[in-house]
């Protein structure tokens, strides 16, 4: 609770901008023309004006500020305004009050009251106090709008985080999921190329770990990573899957959601047939406009696999969610081809870096 009686900059620079001028009009007021004439009035009065005035400005800065503790949100402005004005104008009424009253008591440097006066510098003082505090509300609202806005996109950021930690958190289980399957039916028919599938298995799954701390990867780590993800299907599959790859070097360290290739791939043989009569080509390979489009033949299985719809759903979701758009399914009766929009940005680098922060929660 200390921190609500310190005057702000704006208050203490108002404050010394308006005071003197108002301590020299109050003694124009008080004493008419004498104060240009009367030395007494600038070597007592002023002085005594200040410091009545320092009094006070820094009752009026407290009770505003008390006030912003009892009604901080900005749907209270209106309401702590009003109680605000009410006190800003007995106070300020009070002040006056007790200086022509004190004045006029003991006689100071010669002053009788006056009525008329005192309307006159009491108005004045009103009309300058509530200038003065208008423009410290005015900076208080805005502080307080901005600190809103940052607070709300801080929480939709976090909220962008988790759902995007989310999305990552998917993927894990859909690849053992399916690898599962594979290696539970590659017992029953070779033991020793399961033995080498999990062998590999166990490789590939501490590279994938490792690249799905990040919600982005480079185009360039993609491709490396799927070279040795083929490598495990191939295990399995020998040549009926086959994996080309012709990317521009340019686009090495553009961005994509980590992990698209490996889903994409995984969703290509788990939907088609993959045969050494029918074999399934996977082509992967950049074009014009920054995009990179994979694509593989279309021989759908006979049977329809148990699908989760993660892959897919997986990759739009993530592109949605950091807001790029072009991606892209295509599907015809001999291809079917996902575009991905390959991403370099400042902005995107940020936002990645927000996004690859970890979150604390602070109790």
């Amino acid at each position: 609770m200390k921190n609500w009686i310190k005057p702000s900059k704006i208050e203490w620079v108002s404050f010394v901008i308006m005071m003197p001028l108002v301590a020299v009009l109050l003694n124009l007021i008080l004493y008419g023309k004498r104060t240009w004439t009367d030395s007494r009035i600038w070597l007592y009065s002023f002085p005594l004006l200040i410091l009545i005035g320092l009094v006070s400005w820094y009752v009026h800065i407290a009770a505003m500020h008390w006030y912003r503790v009892k009604f901080p949100a900005l749907k209270q402005t209106g309401l702590r305004l009003t109680i605000l004005g009410i006190t800003h104008i007995f106070l300020t009424a009070l002040t006056f009050a007790s200086i022509f009253y004190v004045y006029d008591l003991f006689h100071f440097l010669g002053f009788e009251i006056d009525l008329d006066k005192f309307k006159v510098s009491l108005l004045l003082a009103i009309a300058v106090n509530m200038i003065a505090t208008s423009m410290w509300e005015a900076d208080y609202t805005l502080n307080q709008w901005k600190a809103s806005v940052a607070e709300k996109e801080k929480l939709e950021q976090l909220t962008l985080q988790y759902e995007f930690d989310t999305l990552k958190s998917q993927i894990n289980p859909h690849f053992l999921f399916n690898c599962f399957n594979t290696l539970s039916s590659l017992i029953a028919v070779d033991k020793a190329k399961a033995e080498e599938f999990l062998n590999e298995l166990s490789r590939v799954y501490r590279y994938l770990l490792r690249t799905n701390k990040n919600g982005l990867s480079t185009l360039e780590s993609e491709i490396q990573f799927v070279q040795s993800y083929s490598t495990l299907l191939k295990t399995r599959h020998g040549d009926a899957l086959q994996l080309e790859i012709e990317t521009d070097k340019r686009y090495n360290q553009y961005l994509l959601p980590s992990l698209s290739l490996q889903l994409l791939i995984e969703n290509a043989v788990k939907h088609n047939v993959v045969t050494k009569s029918s074999p399934l080509v996977v082509d992967i390979f950049t074009a014009t406009g920054n995009v990179l489009v994979v694509n593989n033949n279309l021989q759908p299985k006979q049977y329809k696999p148990i699908s989760n719809g993660i892959g897919l759903e997986n990759i739009r979701s993530k592109y949605e969610l950091l807001q790029q758009g072009g991606f892209q399914v295509l599907k015809d009766e001999k291809n079917f081809s996902v575009v991905l929009p390959l991403i370099w940005s400042p902005v995107m680098e940020q936002q990645i870096s927000l996004l690859n922060t970890p979150v604390t929660n602070k109790v």
